[in-house]
């Protein structure tokens, strides 16, 4: 005989979980101040061990005088083997880690499992050892964020508590990654909350802080680049950064567009072939690991050479292509790795190119190509990552030049200003929603004091889609609705209107399936987040009076509704007839 009652815990357990409880209800900000020294201290040491794994095990495993099977083999065998684990034991580690750990703080509750964090961690460093062109600050920020929620949760934090912790482990995380303490904390508030006023900001700093001096107990305070001395020449040379500027732009809306139409066609491949699409990067580098050694791993090696002007303009070309494409097919296809590196990669080999040509034409009137490489490492990055604060720091943090700051800034604006008109959307929401995230954009991330969830109600009667259009007749006609969503099994399919009904009706399509009223397009909807004057503008642009609230990691999955009866009363505007 079965019982179905869990086993009692002992006594002096429960009396503890009570007593921590009742601590944590008087003093939850205190816990969560000596969390976020916890945090950064527990990140710097994972960061630490990533830089040192990867190094060591890639100068091991792929030297620049090995031969070339092995530049080959080992970019595929590495690929092949960390497929095979991310599709059978770490589904959750693919990609970037960046987009993965907003859609944890905004559709996840905060939510980073442990195994999530291991695999992460293991995944990239075999990626990263492997050759894969690819980053490790990015896959570092989600595991940065997954200790936070993993510890966050074993204390018992409330939820909200638990998801104010990811920035933190994610600003802790760049701190150490790249060096740059200041250039993290406006990453983790700028790209990751999205608010430069965010109420999390003193742990951010805290938390950044602290990682910064493990990663300088370790490893000492040397910047990521050691690079001479520049300066402006002249003031017409402005005009040479703002032509790399628009060059950037341009170069970052290219990789942003070939990468996310790449990864959309590997998306839309069979389930089965999942777990082997990475060793697709894997080839792609091994067969350029053949004949150009320099195109394997991040390369931060050959970015001190541009910054000190040891690299010739043919092979700075040569590396921005083969780069692009490299790095593009290997995030594609799935492998584990981030693209902040590769960014700086791509602007260093630009800004040195458009140096050079500069230095040839005008060499009186232009600094060397260093210092153009260095404004192209930030041009690249505001315009593929597109967060400009971010990158004028980080670029002035890592390499401690002052002295290009103002072209560094006019580079950025323009590179920022014409990505994101090349490439409206940025790369990282792209990425969450081809995985079915829908993050909020910048502007609704600000808390507002209107917001769905207030006034978020069930949704009541569903019509089916298999429902015939007589029958719904039926039932719109006996209730004073106007408007009625529409679900299957898998969700929510979209909205009809009583109008929609009446004209099918008329056409003879009564024993047609509701579903086939339907257009094909995305359907109107919001989130819970969502403020109620974007609840008015979508009801007014679509013509409903009722709006299905849809969860934010899947759109199909109803959470509610909202009514337009409901919005006017919580603008105070009094409404008499039911709607």
């Amino acid at each position: 005989m079965t019982s179905d009652l869990t086993p009692a815990q002992p006594e002096w357990r429960n009396t503890a979980i009570l007593k921590w409880r009742a601590f944590l209800d008087d003093r939850e900000d205190q816990v969560f101040l000596v969390l976020t020294l916890l945090i950064g201290a527990l990140v710097g040491l994972i960061v630490v061990a990533f830089i040192e794994i990867t190094g060591r095990f890639g100068a091991r495993l792929y030297p620049p005088d090995a031969a070339a099977w092995r530049r080959f083999l080992v970019p595929v065998a590495g690929s092949l083997l960390m497929g095979y684990l991310l599709y059978r034991y770490f589904p959750d580690a693919r990609g970037s880690g960046v987009p993965q750990t907003k859609a944890a703080l905004y559709a996840r509750g905060g939510y980073i499992s442990l195994s999530t964090v291991v695999g992460k961690f293991f995944c990239t460093s075999v990626t990263l050892a492997s050759g894969i062109p690819l980053g490790r600050e990015g896959p570092a920020v989600q595991v940065g964020g997954g200790i936070a929620s993993v510890l966050g949760r074993t204390l018992g934090l409330r939820p909200e508590k638990v998801k104010a912790l990811l920035p933190v482990g994610a600003a802790a995380a760049v701190a150490a990654a790249f060096n740059t303490p200041l250039a993290a904390v406006l990453f983790a508030l700028e790209e990751v909350v999205g608010d430069l006023h965010a109420p999390v900001l003193g742990s951010v700093v805290l938390a950044s802080a602290t990682s910064w001096g493990v990663l300088r107990l370790l490893l000492g305070n040397e910047p990521l680049f050691q690079v001479p001395q520049y300066q402006l020449v002249t003031s017409w040379e402005l005009i040479a950064y703002g032509i790399l500027g628009i060059a950037g732009g341009v170069v970052s809306a290219a990789f942003s567009q070939l990468l996310l139409r790449l990864r959309a066609w590997f998306k839309r491949q069979p389930a089965l072939t999942v777990w082997f699409q990475p060793v697709a990067g894997g080839l792609v580098v091994g067969l350029m690991g053949c004949f150009v050694p320099s195109v394997m791993g991040v390369g931060y090696q050959y970015v001190g050479d541009v910054l000190n002007d040891s690299l010739t303009l043919k092979l700075m070309l040569t590396l921005l292509v083969l780069k692009l494409v490299a790095t593009a097919v290997s995030y594609a296809s799935g492998n584990a790795g981030g693209i902040f590196g590769p960014s700086l990669f791509l602007g260093a080999m630009l800004g040195g190119a458009v140096g050079s040509v500069a230095q040839h034409f005008f060499p009186s009137h232009v600094a060397s190509p260093g210092a153009y490489a260095l404004v192209g490492m930030g041009t690249a990055f505001a315009g593929i990552i597109r967060a400009p604060m971010t990158s004028v720091v980080m670029i002035f943090e890592i390499t401690r030049d002052y002295s290009v700051i103002v072209p560094l800034m006019l580079s950025n604006l323009v590179s920022y200003f014409i990505a994101s008109r090349l490439q409206k959307e940025p790369i990282y929401e792209v990425l969450a929603e081809q995985d079915g995230i829908h993050l909020p954009k910048f502007g609704s991330r600000q808390q507002t004091r209107r917001q769905v969830n207030q006034i978020l109600r069930p949704a009541g009667q569903v019509l089916s889609g298999g429902e015939t259009v007589g029958r719904a007749l039926e039932l719109a006609r006996s209730t004073e609705l106007r408007t009625w969503i529409v679900s299957d099994p898998r969700g929510v399919l979209g909205l009809l209107t009583r109008e929609q009904l009446e004209s099918a009706g008329e056409k003879g399509n009564l024993d047609a399936s509701v579903s086939t009223l339907l257009k094909a397009e995305e359907f109107p909807h919001v989130h819970a987040d969502h403020s109620l004057d974007e609840v008015l503008e979508r009801m007014g642009a679509f013509r409903v009076d009722v709006l299905p609230v849809v969860s934010r990691a899947n759109v199909r999955q109803l959470l509610g509704v909202v009514r337009l009866k409901d919005v006017l009363e919580a603008y105070g505007v009094a409404v008499k007839a039911q709607i």
